[in-house]
């Protein structure tokens, strides 16, 4: 008995260094500051679904407002299952098909990756989480555009293979290792959160669905008053703060360029909103709860693109120019009479549009710099501005292509406008037999 407590006493200091080592490899390995900072990340990303449920559901009327929560809780579900079985593969596996979209069969329900260190020190697991939530709000915020007047069904359909055939590949050109607009020019298109994946794709597919599916009935001769504005405004709020984990958390990163990234979004979120206040004060002598949520959302889409190359300045004049653009689109909206319900396209789509390209006249001086090193001369910001264009060109045709022929084929199979009498009773009654407020005014 002695002679084995001896022994386990001399093995002691060995047991103890072996697993001083493996805890050191392992922290080598993984960096937990890092890797919390994205877990954060992920949570907030997740947090805009229903802030921008709230946002959309306060701006529709009483009837509806179940039946427009719903998308957004639908996404999170619907894109929630395919992302792990095959939306992280389409995205970011290795190139097939010519480059047009990823495969990886190791990516089939993330299988493959359980012990997958990525070499920016966190699980893969975490960074593919983080990545399906930009998958799951991307649809979502394309319901704006037909809000009060589509199938549940059809739209549960539609963002199934809108996602697959739509967001996976886009995704895949812009941020995959081996995409085609990743590596394009000195340093590929620059979109650090998706201004082309997510904003310009869904606000392009938000116009070709409205147009598609037409006006709803009564518009714009019948005056359609938000139900609970309330309620858009905090779900305004919680885009916000939402949008420093979409922005700031994709640095993947905790470090230096997450610190700008997170300063920029904010500049630029109020730079939207105070531009949006003043246009308001001028044109109709007093500020709107609207026009100022309409100001955030403005200034936060234009800065996901840029938020990785532009500094506070260039921030304020995004967050500026988006505003005046987006309001611009909203009243050219109103006079060409095609009704993109909660502005989707005039916010997302041409906010989109703006960041991206614009971007380019704020770049600081350093990552020219190195752009132009990387191609062993000179890169000018004109030259940056084509690849831009480039990127935001591909995206447009791209999503109004595709995402109309998935219109076309889910309204004629499954159905997408709802009958009349299901608008009138409202979604919340045709779609879900609910209510969301319990009144009897549904109007």
């Amino acid at each position: 008995m002695r002679k084995k407590v001896l022994t386990a006493l001399l093995l002691l200091p060995a047991a103890l260094l072996f697993q001083s080592s493996a805890w050191a490899a392992d922290a080598a390995a993984t960096d937990s500051g890092t890797t919390s900072w994205m877990l954060t990340s992920t949570a907030l990303v997740l947090l805009m679904v229903p802030g921008l449920a709230m946002f959309y559901g306060g701006l529709v009327r009483t009837k509806n407002v179940i039946g427009t929560m719903m998308h957004s809780f639908a996404a999170m579900v619907i894109i929630g299952v395919l992302w792990p079985l095959v939306g992280y593969s389409l995205s970011f596996g290795p190139g097939i098909l010519g480059g047009f979209v990823g495969w990886n069969d190791n990516y089939f329900m993330l299988q493959g990756i359980d012990e997958t260190i990525m070499p920016t020190h966190i699980p893969e697991y975490v960074f593919a989480m983080f990545q399906g939530k930009f998958a799951i709000i991307t649809p979502a915020l394309i319901a704006g555009a037909f809000a009060e007047r589509v199938n549940f069904k059809g739209y549960a359909v539609f963002i199934a293979l809108w996602c697959i055939l739509v967001y996976s590949p886009i995704c895949h050109w812009v941020w995959a290792a081996d995409g085609f607009l990743f590596n394009l020019g000195a340093a590929g298109a620059i979109d650090f959160a998706g201004g082309t994946v997510v904003h310009i794709s869904s606000g392009v597919t938000a116009l070709v669905a409205a147009l598609y599916l037409g006006k709803r009935r009564g518009y714009p001769k019948n005056v359609m008053h938000p139900n609970n504005l309330v309620m858009t405004l905090i779900g305004a709020g919680l885009l916000w703060v939402g949008w420093f984990g979409f922005n700031a958390g994709s640095a993947i990163a905790s470090d230096l360029a997450t610190a700008r990234a997170l300063t920029v979004t904010q500049v630029a979120a109020a730079a939207g909103a105070f531009t949006w206040m003043v246009i308001e004060m001028f044109q109709h002598g007093k500020a709107t709860s609207l026009g100022v949520a309409s100001g955030i959302l403005a200034g936060l889409v234009a800065i996901t693109p840029a938020a990785g190359v532009v500094q506070p300045s260039g921030a304020f004049a995004l967050g500026a120019l988006a505003a005046i653009f987006c309001y611009s689109a909203i009243v050219l909206k109103s006079k060409l009479g095609y009704d993109d319900s909660l502005d989707a396209f005039g916010v997302h789509g041409v906010g989109g549009i703006v960041g991206a390209l614009a971007l380019v006249f704020f770049i600081r001086p350093a990552w020219m710099e190195a752009a132009a090193e990387k191609v062993g001369g000179s890169w000018t910001i004109w030259q940056q501005l084509g690849v831009q264009a480039t990127a935001v060109g591909v995206t447009i045709v791209y999503a109004a292509v595709v995402s109309f022929i998935l219109l076309f084929i889910v309204e004629k199979t499954i159905g997408l406008r709802i009958s009349e009498d299901d608008e009138m009773s409202g979604l919340d009654h045709s779609m879900h037999g609910e209510h969301g407020y319990g009144l009897i005014n549904l109007n």
